[in-house]
């Protein structure tokens, strides 16, 4: 996932990373790091929360074109652990899970 820190930040000019996130069935809370991330609408630019900071997050697939932010050249920082599959992504793959569409 993109994952891009919006509190305290010009508009997409916060710093962001590749990395794994895990959801609930729900798709309305998000484990990632040691943050829990809850989805709420009305929030300008961000549609995630941490729960116990209030910092608002952008969570997003990640695009293959590599323009996750939108107004930025941010670059987002890969985390290792999902290195090879982004790069595997970049060059046409499938991302886990997404495999049929």
């Amino acid at each position: 996932m993109f994952v891009q820190l919006k509190s305290g930040h010009d508009i997409d000019r916060g710093p962001c990373w590749i990395s794994s996130v895990r959801f609930t069935s729900s798709w309305q809370t998000a484990y990632w790091r040691d943050r829990t991330l809850r989805r709420a609408a009305g929030m300008f630019d961000a549609n995630f929360y941490d729960v116990d900071t209030d910092e608002e997050f952008w969570l997003s697939g990640p695009h293959r074109d590599r323009s996750d932010t939108r107004y930025s050249t941010v670059v987002p920082q890969v985390d290792d652990d999902v290195r090879d599959v982004y790069e595997a992504f970049l060059n046409g793959a499938p991302l886990p899970g997404r495999e049929q569409g």
